[in-house]
């Protein structure tokens, strides 16, 4: 196994062998809960995350899957993540920008295929680059908040998977 780096990147990834069988690693994980992590398992799949009072916006989750290699071996892949709300807010806030982008370059072109002045649509589109920096450099403090909390996780899946 790989340990993980200082640097996270966008949803790190990681896998583990287990010379144990996957039933019995899925049961560990099922009676591990304690605070401040939740555990939810839907079939080989475990979800790790904060319980609400730990929660905060930045907050990490890491999702298990849990696949048989052979009778008594399994293999670990771990993936951690946003929430899922958070991912699903930001990815429809970078599609809203980006047709409002695509729209006032149309309406740039028109306007200056027209020979009408067209420098509000430019700087309109100035601005859209602008904030979308702006959210990039936000998305990055929030993944250096999440840090800490994702170390967490990571520590809290060893100590269960440690015998």
């Amino acid at each position: 196994m790989k340990p993980l780096t200082n640097e996270i990147i966008l949803r790190p990834r990681f896998q583990l062998d287990v010379t144990e069988t996957k039933e019995f690693v899925l049961q560990k994980f099922e009676t591990a809960a304690y605070p401040p992590f939740l555990v939810k398992r839907l079939d080989e799949h475990i979800f790790i995350k904060f319980d609400i009072k730990n929660n905060h916006f930045w907050s990490p989750q890491l999702h298990l899957q849990i696949d048989e290699l052979d009778n008594s071996n399994c293999r670990v892949y771990g993936v951690f993540g946003p929430n899922p709300t958070l991912w699903t807010f930001f990815m429809f806030i970078h599609f809203a920008i980006a047709c409002l982008f695509i729209i006032i370059g149309i309406w740039a072109y028109s306007s200056s295929s027209l020979n009408k002045p067209y420098h509000l649509q430019l700087g309109l589109m100035v601005t859209i680059v602008i904030l979308w920096f702006a959210l990039y450099f936000f998305g990055r403090g929030g993944k250096q908040k999440g840090k800490p909390q994702m170390q967490k996780l990571y520590g809290f899946m060893m100590k269960v998977l440690t015998p």
